[in-house]
């Protein structure tokens, strides 16, 4: 859902600017319309030729010198076309400090999603991740910097942390009490919220990049090629005759205990927990609960795991790669 030639007549924009993809909600008429692009680039020599070339066929791109950047879904074809890898702007749920356009990219496929029309002072909410341990500098200096930009494009622009995205996003039902957790490229995100008001948010760092990078590091292959075998061939929980399949699933484990321990940990040192009377839902989003078996793995490890609040269900969001966008516009739209 890349297609950006027709922007809707909207008031408001949900964003969620993630490590691996930058996704848009918008309203149009009575359905929400979702725009998604890779936040990921690649460099090339610069020439005329190319550049004309890229003109021609549309595609988004930057000159920057002796470099031509290609940005957003492009970039894959032209990595897997040159044998390279994409480079990120940003790096475990924040700008890359490595990357020194980091911003500016993701400006131009913001851009690029909302039809190459700057705001004209509407609503955007943006999702920002929880701090992981001893990162919270980093995550306020990436939500500054990322507001005074979508403030410079003409946005009336707020931040929403990303697991409550996924509560607004997914939670109407239970008047927006639960855990939303968004298991992305760069972090894995969870947040609590009774009522819609959060209780506890944090993030880890074992998610999608973690698993693609390991497995890559122990089998010698290229974190792309990983990423493309885990996302078309890979099911949690099968006879796994295939050395990468194995080594996928001994990192998805990995990540999955850690995470179920983070969120016990974090019930243990909650302040001020609003008195559940009932079981509460848990929503999982994001592009790593694709595979196939995630949820039922996820499930089982909870279901071993003593918290002081019962779990009504564990399901994975209607549309997981869009939850934390939806979340993002049901914020903006809130504050018209």
């Amino acid at each position: 859902m890349s297609n950006t030639n027709t922007k809707p007549n909207t008031s408001a924009v949900g964003l969620d600017v993630g490590t691996s993809r930058i996704v848009t909600a918008q309203r149009l008429d009575k359905t929400t319309q979702y725009q998604a692009q890779l936040n990921a680039f690649v460099t090339l020599p610069f020439s005329k030729l190319t550049q004309g070339v890229l003109k021609k066929e549309r595609i988004p791109h930057l000159v920057q010198g002796s470099e031509i950047t290609v940005y957003g879904d492009e970039s894959e074809r032209f990595a897997n076309l040159f044998h390279r890898e994409t480079r990120r702007p940003m790096l475990r749920g924040v700008l890359n400090p490595e990357e020194s356009n980091s911003l500016k990219l993701v400006r131009e496929i913001v851009v690029l999603l909302t039809a190459e029309s700057p705001g004209q002072g509407q609503k955007l909410c943006f999702s920002v991740p929880a701090a992981p341990l001893g990162a919270t500098q980093e995550v306020n200096a990436h939500e500054a910097e990322l507001k005074r930009m979508l403030d410079d494009l003409g946005y009336e622009s707020s931040s929403i942390a990303e697991g409550l995205a996924v509560v607004y996003g997914e939670m109407e039902n239970s008047n927006y009490t639960g855990i939303g957790v968004s298991c992305g490229g760069g972090l894995c995100n969870v947040c609590l919220a009774y009522l819609s008001v959060p209780v506890f948010s944090f993030s880890i760092g074992k998610a999608g990049d973690f698993i693609d990078s390991s497995v890559a590091n122990l089998r010698g292959e290229p974190a792309t090629r990983i990423r493309t075998i885990k996302e078309e061939s890979f099911h949690l929980n099968g006879h796994f005759a295939n050395k990468i399949h194995q080594a996928l699933n001994t990192y998805y484990e990995d990540m999955l205990q850690a995470l179920v321990s983070a969120i016990r940990d974090a019930f243990a040192g909650a302040q001020n927990m609003p008195k559940l009377t009932r079981p509460i839902p848990l929503v999982l989003s994001g592009g790593s609960v694709l595979a196939a078996g995630f949820r039922d793995r996820f499930e089982k490890i909870l279901r071993e795991t003593e918290l002081p609040v019962a779990i009504s269900e564990v399901r994975l969001g209607a549309s997981p790669q869009h939850s934390t966008a939806r979340g993002a516009l049901v914020a903006a739209l809130s504050e018209m």
